[in-house]
């Protein structure tokens, strides 16, 4: 590197992953003067400060280099992802140095009006809030257009936006050219089967059908062993066409960590609440129990918008027996923002209740009681996903594609989990031990002796006479007795 490059951004580019992803030149005042695309973030980002590598040579790209004072990067998984995110930050930030993406074109989505009585596949590069169903962005136009052909061949959808005649109220004429060579005839179909075959479109379209594919792939196979290469490569084309579309459908949207927009999705739920500062570190909790009986609660934390499992905590309910979820809430939110209090450790900036008025009710009722003063605290009611709030705001619903909101969902669903998993292992530690406390002369450190050896009722049902004595401080009576109890009360 040459070494005018600083020290310390020499080491920020040794410790780069040889990874795909997307890479934003800096300049000392911080602002992005380039944003860039990686098939591997170490090699391509080094380059730069390479004076060996031939592109540094070029006017443009060492006028770059010289303004460089910083970088930041964004790892993704695949070059299609790398792709589509590059474009998006160009678009966001504009630098200087980038030529690409600066006439606001936008990837290609697939959209499918299944409000309409037949509906049509179609492309478009804007998403609207129409009741359409979209997929994608596509990274490559080529590929999507190719699997739409390809698609209405395999399915017998209808593409573009017209709409066909009508034979009558129930059936319509399905003009398609390809489907009547092979029927010999124009093929006619009802409605239901037609809103059948977009169906099937639209879970291909999702990565949840990969049986098309084999088939493809099965076909190319066979077209080679038998030297038909033109068919097989025909076929090789399509293939490809349809798994680069699918790739980023399945991957890319869900996974794609975009630094920008956790911090953007934090600033609209500040806006939503009212609140005074982002949401930055969020805890929710959440009561689990079966028909009353193994009350539990768990709370998970987010931070930055994403979990922070060293921060999770599992409660057993002690204040009572018996399913009342407004008293479990209370006692939990209590013992939990007693301690933190009483450690001298900060709340956290937002506390979300899995509920609705009466589950926010009993959390704010345990700050009161202890004379604290809560955070910014809300409830999330699954009916309609509504935000409920402790004082005389009344409840807000946002759209459920609302940044803000799916993350207070991803909240909300990770506290049931992680209270559901809590239920369960107690509810099998419970089924698993029950049976031998009915058991007399058997203590507490024989017992879990004996569930340590053997793992489970049933094992050690079948155990031997001599197998249950090789348990320390199990002897030949205990054994034998232990041996009949369980022929007797036990049937699993």
């Amino acid at each position: 590197m040459p070494e005018s490059i600083s020290s310390d951004l020499k080491e920020k580019v040794r410790r780069l992953p040889d990874k795909p992803g997307v890479y934003l030149m800096k300049d000392r005042l911080g602002s992005v003067i380039y944003v860039g695309k990686a098939k591997n973030l170490k090699k391509r980002v080094s380059s730069y400060f390479q004076a060996s590598k031939r592109f540094t040579h070029q006017p443009k790209i060492r006028a770059l280099v010289q303004m460089i004072r910083d970088f930041e990067y964004i790892e993704v998984k695949s070059e299609p992802e790398a792709l589509l995110l590059e474009g998006k930050l160009i678009k966001k930030w504009k630098p200087k140095y980038n030529t690409d993406f600066v006439d606001d074109k936008r990837f290609l989505l697939v959209r499918v009006d299944v409000t309409r009585e037949l509906p049509r596949f179609a492309l478009a590069r804007f998403k609207k809030e129409d009741g359409a169903r979209y997929f994608g962005p596509f990274a490559h136009a080529n590929h999507i257009r190719k699997t739409l052909t390809e698609m209405r061949r395999r399915f017998g959808i209808l593409l573009g936006d017209a709409s066909p005649k009508k034979e009558d109220e129930n059936r319509f004429r399905l003009y398609d050219d390809v489907r009547s060579e092979i029927y010999g005839h124009e093929n006619l179909v009802t409605l239901e089967e037609y809103q059948e075959r977009v169906e099937q479109a639209c879970e291909f379209l999702q990565g949840k059908s990969k049986e098309w594919l084999d088939e493809l792939k099965q076909e190319m196979v066979k077209e080679a062993a038998e030297r038909n290469y033109e068919k097989a490569a025909a076929l090789r084309d399509i293939v490809f066409a349809l798994e680069a579309s699918l790739k980023k459908t399945r991957k890319f949207e869900r996974d794609l960590p975009v630094r920008e927009s956790a911090d953007e999705t934090l600033e609209s739920l500040q806006k939503e609440l009212s609140m005074r500062n982002p949401p930055n570190v969020i805890e929710c909790f959440d009561i689990s129990h079966i028909s009353g009986t193994f009350v539990v609660a768990s709370m998970v934390q987010f931070v930055g918008g994403k979990p922070n499992k060293a921060g999770y905590r599992r409660f057993k309910i002690k204040s009572f027996e018996g399913n009342d979820d407004f008293r479990s809430m209370e006692e939990v939110v209590g013992r939990r923002y007693r301690r933190l209090h009483k450690e001298g450790k900060p709340f956290p900036d937002l506390i979300v209740i899995d509920g609705g008025m009466g589950q926010v009710g009993a959390a704010i009722k345990s700050f009161l009681l202890q004379d604290l003063d809560p955070p910014e605290l809300i409830g999330l009611a699954k009916k309609h996903e509504t935000i409920i709030f402790p004082d005389e705001r009344p409840p807000l619903r946002l759209p459920l594609k609302h940044s803000g909101l799916q993350l207070l969902q991803r909240c909300r669903d990770e506290a049931h989990r992680f209270a559901n998993t809590f239920n369960a292992d107690l509810r099998s530690k419970r089924i698993r031990e029950s049976i031998l406390d009915d058991f007399t002369g058997l203590g507490p450190k024989k017992k879990n002796a004996l569930l340590d050896e053997f793992g489970s009722i049933e094992r050690l049902k079948s155990a031997s006479l001599t197998e249950l004595r090789s348990v320390d401080g199990i002897g030949l009576e205990t054994a034998t007795r232990l041996k009949a109890f369980l022929e007797e009360h036990y049937r699993g």
